[in-house]
C-alpha cells in the first residue's frame, strides 16, 4: 500500500464531515472494474443511439472528473479561503485556467475550427438584473450546498452522500429558475451582451492581450492580499510519486488548471459550445415535472431552440453526456486512490444543502450559468458577464460566511493551518 504524510487536505467543502485526513489506501479495484464497465456500457450505447461527437463528449467528460477529483480543483472552497483568510492559491490556478483557456478559445472561435462541421460559439450573454442577483445567491449557494455546480458532481462521484441532497434541490431549484426565467430577462433591465473580442473592435488578439494581462493584474492582487493578511497556506493532499501519480493521490493545482482549459477547449470543438453543467439539470427536472403532468413545454424557457431538447432523449442532450462523464471520471479516480466511501450526513449539512441547492439552481439560471459556464465559460469566450459574474458570486460568498455557523458549517480563521 502507498504512503504519504498524515495531512488534512484541502477539498471542495472543508466540512468536518468531509475531511480526509488519511492517506491514501490500496486500490478498490472492484469499484473500479464496476466504473469502467458503466462507462464501456455508456460507451456502447452511445455509438448505437447518438451521434458520435456524444462518445466523444463522454470521455472529455471523464477526463474533467477525473482532473477535479485529483487535483479537488475547487472554486467553492477557492472563493472561501480568499474571502476570509485571503489565501489566493487556488485563485492564481484559476487565473492560469482562464488564461490558458482564451489562449486556445481565441484562434477557434476566430477561425470557427470544430471537429464535426458544427461552427462554434461562446457563451456570452447580456448584463443585467438578472445576471446581478443570479451570481450572487449562487454565491451565497455553493458556499452552504457543499460546491459548486462541478463541485458537485465530483464530490457525488467521490462518495460524500450529502452531495446527492444538494443535486436533488439544484435540479429543483434550476427547474423553477427556467420556470420563472422569462420574468428575470424580458421584463427587468438589462444590456446587450459584451464581448471584448466583437464588441470593443479589439478583435480575439487584443482581447486576449487585455484578458492576459486581467488575469495578470488579479493574480498579482491575490499575492499582496496573501502578504499583508499573512493567510495560512494550504495543505498537501495525500499523493504518491513518479508516474504512479497520474492514476493516484493528488496533482498540483497548475496541473489541473492547464488539464481543465485544454478539456474545455475540445468540448467546444466537439460540440460547438464551452463546457456547461447546469443546463441539463434544468432539462432533467423539467421533464420529471412533464412526467407528473406539468405543462412544461409551455414555459417560455422550453420555446424556440429549447423545444427539441425537451422532446429528445436526455442522451441526446450533450450537457449531460458530459455530466455523466464527470461523476464517472471522479468516481474512478477516487476508486483508484482508495478514497471512496460514502460519508455520513448531519442535520446542519442536510439543511445547508437544501437550501445551497435551491440557492444555486435558481441563480444558475438566472445568471446564465454557473460556476463552469458562466465564470469559466464565459470569461474564456471574452465575455463582460463572466467577469461580473465572478465577482457577485465572491459577494456572496463574503455574504455567506455569516450564515454558514448557523449550519455548523466551517468557516477558515487566520490561525488555521489548513482552511
Amino acid at each position: 500500500m502507498t504512503t504519504s504524510t498524515r495531512v488534512q487536505p484541502v477539498n471542495e467543502v472543508n466540512d468536518p464531515v468531509y475531511r480526509d485526513t488519511t492517506a491514501l489506501n490500496a486500490p478498490q479495484k472492484s469499484l473500479i472494474a464496476g466504473g469502467i464497465a458503466v462507462a464501456a456500457l455508456l460507451t456502447v450505447y452511445l455509438l448505437a443511439t447518438q451521434h458520435i461527437a456524444q462518445t466523444v463528449l463522454l470521455g472529455i467528460g471523464l477526463l474533467l472528473g477525473y482532473t477535479l477529483f485529483h487535483a479537488r480543483f475547487g472554486f467553492t472552497s477557492a472563493f472561501r479561503r480568499f474571502m476570509s483568510v485571503g489565501n489566493g492559491q487556488a485563485m492564481r490556478s484559476h487565473m492560469l485556467m482562464l488564461a490558458v483557456a482564451v489562449t486556445l478559445f481565441a484562434p477557434i472561435l476566430a477561425y470557427g475550427y470544430s471537429f464535426f462541421g458544427t461552427g462554434v460559439s461562446g457563451y456570452v450573454s447580456p448584463v443585467g438584473v438578472s445576471l446581478v442577483v443570479g451570481s450572487f445567491i449562487f454565491g451565497i449557494g455553493m458556499q452552504l450546498g457543499g460546491g459548486c455546480a462541478s463541485g458537485t458532481l465530483y464530490a457525488i462521484g467521490g462518495g460524500r452522500s450529502v452531495m446527492f441532497i444538494t443535486l436533488l434541490f439544484f435540479i429543483i431549484g434550476t427547474t423553477i429558475g427556467a420556470y420563472h426565467l422569462p420574468f428575470w430577462t424580458e421584463d427587468l433591465p438589462a444590456f446587450e451582451p459584451v464581448s471584448l473580442a466583437t464588441s470593443t473592435g479589439l478583435g480575439y488578439g487584443g482581447a486576449w492581450f487585455v484578458s492576459i494581462a486581467l488575469f495578470g493584474l488579479i493574480a498579482w492582487i491575490t499575492l499582496i492580499i496573501e502578504k499583508k493578511k499573512r493567510a495560512p497556506k494550504m495543505a498537501p493532499l495525500p499523493t504518491t510519486t513518479g508516474w504512479k501519480r497520474i492514476f493516484r493521490g493528488s496533482w498540483p493545482l497548475f496541473a489541473a488548471a492547464i488539464a481543465l482549459a485544454v478539456l474545455n477547449a475540445l468540448t467546444l470543438m466537439t460540440r460547438g459550445t464551452p463546457w456547461g453543467i447546469t443546463s441539463a439539470f434544468a432539462l432533467w427536472g423539467s421533464k420529471i415535472a412533464e412526467f407528473f403532468g406539468v405543462d412544461v413545454a409551455s414555459w417560455g424557457y422550453w420555446q424556440g431552440a429549447n423545444a427539441a431538447m425537451l422532446e429528445s432523449s436526455i442522451f441526446a442532450d450533450s450537457t449531460t453526456v458530459l455530466n455523466f462523464g464527470v461523476i464517472l471520471g471522479a468516481f474512478l479516480a477516487s476508486a483508484a486512490g482508495g478514497l471512496f466511501k460514502f460519508t455520513k450526513i448531519t442535520m446542519g449539512n442536510f439543511w445547508a444543502s437544501v437550501v445551497g441547492g435551491l440557492l444555486m439552481g435558481y441563480g444558475a439560471r438566472l445568471a446564465f450559468g454557473c460556476n463552469i459556464g458562466a465564470y469559466f465559460g464565459g470569461i474564456a469566450s471574452f465575455s463582460l458577464h463572466g467577469y461580473i459574474w465572478g465577482i457577485l458570486a465572491l459577494a456572496g460568498t463574503f455574504f455567506a460566511l455569516y450564515l454558514r455557523p448557523l449550519f455548523g458549517l466551517s468557516v477558515p480563521k487566520s490561525n488555521d493551518s489548513v482552511c
